[in-house]
């Protein structure tokens, strides 16, 4: 992808650091993005999307009263949601896989480890461009297919539609 590639792309950064959101909104400007939207809050975000209605989001993990994990259940189950389907990459200094996870079944697209590389930030872009997953609906989740690949060491129950022995559920 060259840099005229995201030039019309509209980025939300959702960070409660300054600092942090300032650094995001550089590497985003380095790689030809012109349209950053930030804020600190959670609560201002979901307002910001209704008016900026952004391609894409930048979530810190941490935030205030409603952190980033809450912010993406919000965005894909709330009645009000202004995008259901927005990509989100969640950006935190959390590293470990419980707190991944945690982010992945709340649907968020990619995440992000900081310190953030602008290589990596980089790479998750182009993969949500280039390799969109399909969402799906489960009684319990919305969000992006968690499955990035058919691991042939699972050996529980096919239960989509599309595995091809259609089966349970």
């Amino acid at each position: 992808m060259s840099q005229g590639s995201f030039e019309r792309i509209r980025v939300l950064i959702v960070e409660d650091n300054a600092h942090m959101s300032s650094i995001l909104r550089t590497i985003l400007q380095g790689f030809g993005v012109r349209s950053v939207i930030e804020t600190r809050d959670a609560a201002d975000a979901f307002e910001l999307m209704r008016n900026a209605n952004p391609d894409l989001a930048l979530v810190d993990y941490m935030l205030g009263d409603v952190d980033g994990l809450e912010f993406t259940r919000l965005i894909r189950t709330a009645s009000d949601s202004p995008n259901k389907y927005l990509p989100i990459v969640m950006v935190s200094g959390h590293t470990d896989r419980s707190k991944v996870l945690e982010a992945i079944n709340a649907g968020v697209n990619e995440y992000l480890a900081k310190p953030v590389r602008p290589v990596d930030l980089y790479n998750r872009l182009v993969t949500l461009i280039e390799r969109p997953r399909r969402f799906v609906k489960t009684p319990g989740y919305f969000g992006p297919d968690r499955r990035r690949r058919q691991d042939p060491r699972y050996t529980g129950p096919m239960r989509r539609i599309s595995d091809k022995e259609g089966g349970e559920g």
